[in-house]
């Protein structure tokens, strides 16, 4: 079963102490590409949300946003330093004892006291958030891939239906073709080796001849329903198929010249042109 590239998932944390968010959307990339936001995460949080994705993703660019809000929690200390520093001047100045100064006098002089707003909000809240949106991303992606997978499904058959038409045709179109050439020849009332003229009209019919097309559409087809069905199914190995298909529908188009023969080609051409815009979405 494919999965889709394209995704998007929300995830929230709310209790007294915080509120934690976090929002994962991922688009088509040839490679899997991982950015997170804020810049100031802690790095051991961002090691852990790389290797995860890493682990559950092969391709995309999976963009991970965090927002996040806790009531002001300020700490405050005394620099004793400055606090030393300016005893002693007030000793070298002589203007009291130091001992009879109060928190009033000293409140708003710079460099006393240092304020600090802690973040009380801990690693393991933001994972759990994290891993909440992955496992909502991931299911997005899935069912985006079976709705992709049921596209495919689809045009798969009308492929396969148009090939059968195709097989039951073609043998009957070059028989009448190689008619039609005898006969012109004839027309022409000239002598020519019987031998000789069979040999060049059946290869010119060759060159008009469709079986190998068929054989390796069949092939193709065969191949596509495998892959589409693989537990671990590969966006890149589909891709590919999806070109070899391509090259033999128009291949087969250009073949064929009789106006009803050469729509079904060209149908089926046309499915594998849509399905290859599909596959660019999966993983």
């Amino acid at each position: 079963m494919p999965n889709s590239m394209t995704g998007y998932a929300i995830s929230k944390h709310i209790d007294v102490s915080c509120e934690v968010v976090c929002e994962i959307k991922s688009v088509n990339h040839r490679f899997l590409e991982i950015s997170t936001k804020p810049n100031d995460l802690s790095n051991k949080l961002d090691i852990f949300i790389r290797n995860t994705l890493q682990k559950k993703m092969e391709r995309g660019a999976v963009d991970v946003r965090f927002k996040f809000s806790q009531p002001s929690i300020y700490s405050y200390s005394v620099n004793k330093k400055s606090l030393s520093n300016l005893k002693k001047i007030l000793n070298d100045l002589s203007i009291g004892s130091t001992n009879d100064i109060s928190l009033s006098d000293i409140k708003n002089i710079p460099g006393i006291f240092e304020s600090k707003q802690e973040n009380q909000i801990a690693d393991s809240i933001f994972k759990k958030v994290f891993l909440d949106a992955l496992n909502g991303l991931l299911k997005d992606r899935g069912n985006e891939g079976s709705k992709i997978q049921q596209v495919f499904d689809k045009k798969i058959k009308k492929i396969i239906t148009s090939k059968k038409k195709l097989e039951k045709a073609i043998p009957a179109l070059n028989k009448t073709r190689m008619s039609l050439l005898n006969s012109k020849v004839k027309k022409l009332s000239v002598n020519l080796d019987p031998e000789k003229l069979n040999q060049e009209t059946a290869l010119l019919i060759l060159k008009h001849d469709v079986a190998e097309e068929l054989e390796r559409i069949a092939f193709h087809t065969e191949s596509m329903q495998k892959e589409l069905s693989s537990k671990h199914s590969k966006g890149k190995k589909i891709d590919f198929i999806l070109q070899e298909l391509f090259r033999e529908t128009s291949t087969l188009s250009v073949k064929i010249d009789k106006p009803l023969l050469k729509e079904l080609a060209l149908d089926m051409k046309l499915a594998v042109e849509e399905m290859r815009e599909q596959a660019q979405n999966l993983e």
